[in-house]
């Protein structure tokens, strides 16, 4: 007999949100202090986001990549990245549900910031995954299931490398390592997961077109009968496939969604992609990938308009940069 279920939801994926040193200068304000006279210094990031917050918004249940440690102080960006709590905040109300900590960036500030890191993001309750204070907390963390209207979705996040730098004492970040995705899959998958998402930091920088890397790592976990492959690092849209395992079912792989927001000057740095994915149930009640699009988007610098970086989707981008974001979008197709 055939189960009526109309049960759906839909995801957004977004890139990697970065932190140069242009936007920490853009979201420094100065405010008054907290119950004593004079001024301190406070990085607001709220209007980064307010036009693209509707997108995030309209999803059940929306992931972004945090590409930058977390600090109280000395905030930096390339090549050692630093960001104020309020970065994650402003992330948080943009609409992101789940923050991704695994890349090659997560060590910038070694153990200290990567703790720091992880204490922030659990002291704002936004849950995350890919770095961990310990072996101890990362067996409490993995597997992560997330119910998104009835659907149990397991996210699995992990990176190529962290930039030569080498983690130290009981930290522990996530690499592409296929013995330990293969065990977390088969761990996630028994813990009741009805579809995983593996998030991965790989592939070559600037890059247009997946890599071999990529496409080899891309079919070992689709031979792990992941779902969901969501990729990032490039710092540049590459394409997104929907193709089908074994069985006939839905295995999508978004080799890279570019950068969410960044200083990055370049046509193809500018912009970015949100993964939009659809899940639906079948006559039987299996959850499965049902279809999946892309949302292009593109950072618009400071200017007399507006004095922070702000994501806006392609269709929203003010003049003068139109053009560049119309250029941005050609070089896609």
């Amino acid at each position: 007999m055939a189960v009526a279920n109309n049960a759906e939801a839909t995801l957004v994926f977004a890139g990697d949100a970065m932190m140069h040193q242009a936007q920490i200068e853009a979201a420094r304000k100065t405010a008054p202090k907290d119950g004593a006279t004079g001024q301190t210094t406070i990085y607001d990031y709220t209007d980064c986001f307010t036009k693209i917050k509707p997108l995030i918004e309209a999803a059940d249940f929306a992931v972004v990549n945090l590409e930058t440690p977390l600090g109280r102080t000395n905030f930096t960006g390339y090549p050692c990245f630093n960001a104020p709590v309020s970065y994650a905040s402003a992330l948080y109300d943009a609409g992101f549900d789940y923050f991704l900590t695994a890349n090659n960036h997560t060590l910038d500030r070694h153990e200290r910031g990567l703790n720091y890191t992880i204490q922030a993001l659990d002291s704002l309750k936004i849950p995350h995954i890919g770095t961990y204070q310990s072996r101890s907390q990362r067996a409490q963390r993995v597997p992560d299931i997330v119910n998104v209207n009835g659907f149990k979705i397991g996210i699995l996040n992990y990176t190529y490398g962290t930039n030569g730098i080498e983690p130290r004492g009981d930290v522990v970040v996530d690499y592409i390592d296929r013995q330990q995705m293969a065990n977390d899959i088969a761990a996630t998958r028994m813990a009741g997961a009805e579809l995983i998402a593996v998030c991965i930091h790989w592939g070559e920088e600037y890059v247009l077109l997946p890599v071999a890397s990529q496409r080899n790592t891309a079919k070992f976990l689709r031979d792990q009968g992941v779902e969901m492959i969501i990729g990032g690092h490039p710092h540049v849209v590459q394409p997104m496939e929907l193709t089908k395992d074994e069985n006939g079912q839905n295995q999508l792989t978004v080799w890279s969604l570019g950068n969410f927001i960044s200083n990055m000057k370049t046509r193809d740095t500018r912009g970015g992609a949100l993964a939009k994915v659809k899940l639906k149930r079948d006559s039987t009640g299996r959850a499965y990938v049902s279809e999946a699009d892309m949302e292009y988007i593109f950072t618009v610098p400071p200017s007399s308009a507006s004095k922070q970086f702000t994501v806006y989707p392609i269709d929203s981008v003010p003049s003068p940069w139109k053009s560049h974001a119309a250029a941005f979008r050609k070089a896609l197709k």
